[in-house]
This record gives C-alpha cells, structure tokens and sequence, in this order.
C-alpha cells in the first residue's frame, strides 16, 4: 500500500532549468526544498513543472504529486503519494543550501 506525506518546497519559476536543487532554511526557519522549473508563474504553468520536476526526481508517476496549498506562492506545500521512507531518503539526499 502506498501511503502520502506532504513537503514544504520554494519554487524558483523562470529557472535555466527543471531541478530539485536542494534543502534551504526559510526566513521562518522552516527547512524547504528548493524547485527551480523553466515555466513562468502564469497560469498554474510552474506549479504543474513543479509536481512533474519532484515526481521525476522521486521516480514516480506525474499524478502522485500534487500541491495542496499555496497555489499562488513561491512558497508551497506538495502532497506526494509515495512512501515517506521514500521520500526522506531522498530528502537525505539533497545538498544543503
């Protein structure tokens, strides 16, 4: 069975390229990951290149990730349906910024 967990990720749109770059501390102190993603912040068009950017780099499918708040931030919360071990494997994975 697969369960869900949720990351905080800051996501830099008009990038040079679609990436997970890393882990960095935010101005409130909260650890998030850092997306950069080609598509510009108009029309969803980033948040639907930064689902598909974290789905890739996890291995899973496209509709296994999902954004579940903030829509219209920089700042989001994504849902992702693969196993929390999974995906704090990863996490461990990532250079800190």
């Amino acid at each position: 069975m697969t369960d869900s967990c949720n990351i905080a990720v800051h996501a830099k749109p008009k990038a040079g390229k679609d990436a997970v770059m890393g882990i960095q501390t935010a101005a409130d102190g909260k650890q998030e990951v850092l997306v950069s993603v080609r598509a510009a912040a108009e029309g969803g068009k980033a948040n639907k290149a930064v689902c598909e950017t974290v789905a890739k780099w996890l291995g899973a499918s496209k509709s296994s990730v999902r954004v579940v708040r903030g829509d219209t931030s920089r700042h989001k919360m994504l849902e992702i349906s693969v196993a929390e071990a999974d995906v704090a494997a990863k996490l461990d994975s990532l250079p800190k910024l």
